[in-house]
C-alpha cells in the first residue's frame, strides 16, 4: 500500500512539472498582474471585441450524439474542442485572438481590459482588430466592439 501511494505522488508531480514545460507564456488579464519590465514595442489603435466559448462566439453546436462540433464552414460537422484556443491553452480571462501577424506570446495591454496574451487566432481578424476573452456571454455583449489605444509588446 505504501508503495502504491509513493508510486502515485511521484506520478503526479511528474504530471505537473512536465505539464507546465510545453505551455506558452501567459500574462493574467482583468486586474491581473505581468505587466511587461520593458517598454511596449508599439502602440496601434485597434477594433477590440469580445468574445467566450459559447458556441455563437465560437462557431461550435452539438451532433446527434451530443459531441461539441464546427457548427458551419468548410470543416462544418468536424469535432471541436471547446475552449481550447490556436496554441492549445484552455481559453481564460487575459486570452486574446489576434491576426497572425502577432506570434503566440505576444503581449497586449487594452485599456478597461487589461494585461493579455495573444493564444489564439480569428479567421475574420485583420491587423488591427484583435478580440479579447470573457468568461460569460453576457460580459463579452457588454464589452461589444471599441476602438482603443493598445500597447504591444512581441515575444523576444
Amino acid at each position: 500500500m505504501r508503495n502504491k501511494l509513493y508510486l502515485v505522488a511521484t506520478l503526479a508531480l511528474c504530471a505537473m512539472v512536465f505539464s507546465s514545460c510545453a505551455t506558452v507564456r501567459r500574462v493574467t488579464g482583468i486586474g491581473g498582474e505581468g505587466k511587461p519590465s520593458r517598454r511596449p514595442d508599439f502602440e496601434r489603435s485597434m477594433e477590440v471585441s469580445a468574445f467566450c466559448s459559447c458556441g455563437k462566439c465560437t462557431n461550435w453546436t452539438r451532433n446527434w450524439l451530443g459531441k461539441p462540433v464546427v457548427a458551419s464552414g468548410p470543416n462544418r460537422g468536424q469535432p471541436k474542442k471547446v475552449g481550447i484556443t490556436a496554441s492549445g491553452e484552455k481559453a481564460r480571462p487575459g486570452t486574446i485572438a489576434a491576426h497572425k501577424k502577432y506570434p503566440f506570446g505576444t503581449v497586449m495591454y487594452v485599456p478597461g481590459y487589461g494585461y493579455g496574451t495573444v493564444q489564439d487566432r480569428g479567421g475574420a481578424l485583420g491587423e488591427d482588430h484583435i478580440d479579447v476573452y470573457f468568461k460569460s456571454h453576457g460580459d463579452a455583449l457588454k464589452w461589444g466592439r471599441q476602438r482603443l489605444p493598445v500597447k504591444v509588446w512581441l515575444p523576444r
